[in-house]
């Protein structure tokens, strides 16, 4: 029993170390970015400041929460759950409206057309919330429930890395960096699991197959007829 209690802890604390990780990584970008001069906070309008906040909010909340597991504190750990679960619907909402007001307001990177960006923030958003949703619906099954957590802010590393990549540079294959950067990611969630289980969990290949979906729907996206139109309405 000992033994099975301290092989839990471990686990917990690897998955504490990948939100943590996370967690400073995507600081950082948003960060750095705004300390070169980049971009205004102080001018940004109100709604960015929200997405902003929720953001930071969920990043705690990713830390928190594996924390809370390997203290044992399993009560509190499912009631922030729920709250976790408004927090990404939120979260998910906000990305969507950010992309569309910042279309309507020319907000957006000058390196991405506005059929890309509309598609970007689309995707990007609505992908995170069902797979923080998915994540809850196997919240009993611990393995799953923890990869698709890890998993659904994988997704969102993108405004990060569009922070730190030379992005003007790669204007139309952007995609590929990126989603070899998040694989990257997800790669050491599959050596844990070999070290630990002894095979890649399903959970993890579910979310390596996630990640290159969303690139993919993203490009394909940005080339249809209908999005270009929507985009081309919302600037104007």
């Amino acid at each position: 029993m000992a033994t099975t209690a301290e092989g839990a802890v471990r686990a917990g604390r690897f998955w504490q170390r990948m939100a943590i990780g996370l967690a400073v990584f995507i600081i950082f970008g948003f960060l750095q970015f705004a300390l070169r001069g980049f971009v205004d906070p102080v001018a940004a309008p109100w709604w960015v400041h929200l997405h902003g906040v929720a953001m930071l909010a969920w990043l705690a909340l990713l830390v928190v929460q594996p924390t809370l597991e390997t203290r044992g504190n399993l009560d509190l750990h499912r009631r922030l759950g729920w709250a976790g679960a408004a927090l990404a619907t939120l979260i998910a909402i906000l990305g969507v409206y950010t992309g569309l007001a910042s279309l309507v307001l020319n907000r957006f990177p000058p390196f991405f057309t506005p059929p890309y960006f509309l598609a970007l923030t689309f995707v990007e958003a609505v992908t995170f919330g069902l797979v923080v949703m998915a994540a809850i619906r196997k919240r009993r099954d611990t393995e799953w429930h923890r990869r698709l957590m890890i998993g659904a802010t994988i997704v969102i590393l993108e405004p990060a890395l569009g922070r730190l990549l030379p992005m003007p540079l790669m204007i139309g294959w952007s995609d590929i960096p990126v989603g070899l950067i998040q694989l990257s990611v997800v790669g050491i969630i599959a050596l844990h699991d070999r070290r630990t289980l002894g095979l890649i969990h399903p959970a993890t290949k579910a979310v390596a197959l996630l990640v290159i979906a969303v690139r993919v729907a993203i490009y394909l996206l940005s080339l249809a007829p209908p999005v270009a139109a929507l985009a081309a309405k919302l600037t104007g």
